[in-house]
């Protein structure tokens, strides 16, 4: 007596439908908790400011790194040619754990701030556990490389990340798949998005093992807020064209 196989199919397509719509929903609440909801009724510019979080976000984002450049630079040891670790990691941790306390005295939302404070702890850790300034920078290394591999495997996979939060902020969940325009435009955001991870990389890699501690400081600032910046207005601008508004 002979037995057809089961058809697993449809659980198998069940389950990617699910897991999809459980990433859709995470992506997307992260980017509507970080002001990035294309249904605002507000202008690009105005978007991307409440992404970085104002000129607060931008000096808790800048301002610890570049106390960490300035007094490191300033300490350099003409002999050694090293700075003060100690000095300047202490200065740059303290400086983030100031904007935490602050925003805890004005009981305002913390994520941001406590995310730069941990942020800085690690890259701290780094740094002191190995004796070399320039490990401060591993940690942000290690997340552009992890970002821009997530966001191009995404695209080659059919599975934008950009899509998948898009499609949950517009109420189209995971139906642009079915959309060649949209599955195109989807693809080529999430590559922009790798490229600028890996651009970073690219630039940053080659200093950190030259142990340019300054000049790798510096142009992580410059290829940080200046770069992200722009490219959020652009996936804004893309996502709100793809689903234009009815007329009243």
């Amino acid at each position: 007596m002979s037995s057809e196989p089961e058809d697993h199919s449809d659980d198998a397509s069940a389950e990617t439908t699910s897991a999809s719509e459980v990433w859709s929903a995470a992506l997307g609440g992260a980017a509507r908790r970080a002001g990035l909801d294309p249904q605002q009724d507000v202008s690009a510019g105005r978007a991307v400011w409440g992404a970085i979080g104002g000129w607060r976000g931008i000096l808790e984002s800048v301002l610890p790194g570049l106390l960490f450049i300035v007094v490191y630079t300033v300490t350099i040891d003409p002999a050694t040619q090293d700075g003060d670790l100690w000095l300047s990691l202490g200065i740059s941790v303290g400086a983030a754990a100031i904007f935490t306390i602050a925003r805890l005295i004005a009981r305002q939302t913390v994520s941001a701030a406590v995310g730069g404070l941990i942020a800085a702890l690690v890259a701290a850790g780094f740094a002191l556990f190995t004796g070399e300034a320039s490990n401060n920078f591993v940690p942000g290394l290690i997340t552009n490389a992890a970002y821009g591999a997530a966001f191009l495997v995404s695209a080659l996979i059919g599975w934008s990340l950009v899509g998948l939060a898009a499609g949950y902020l517009m109420g189209d969940g995971t139906a642009w798949r079915r959309d060649r325009r949209k599955r195109r435009v989807y693809f080529w955001l999430a590559i922009a998005w790798a490229m600028l991870f890996g651009l970073r990389l690219l630039v940053q890699l080659p200093l950190y093992f030259a142990g340019a501690v300054t000049a790798l400081g510096t142009l992580k600032l410059a290829m940080g807020i200046p770069l992200f910046a722009p490219l959020v207005a652009v996936t804004w601008l893309v996502v709100r064209a793809l689903y234009p508004r009815e007329p009243q």
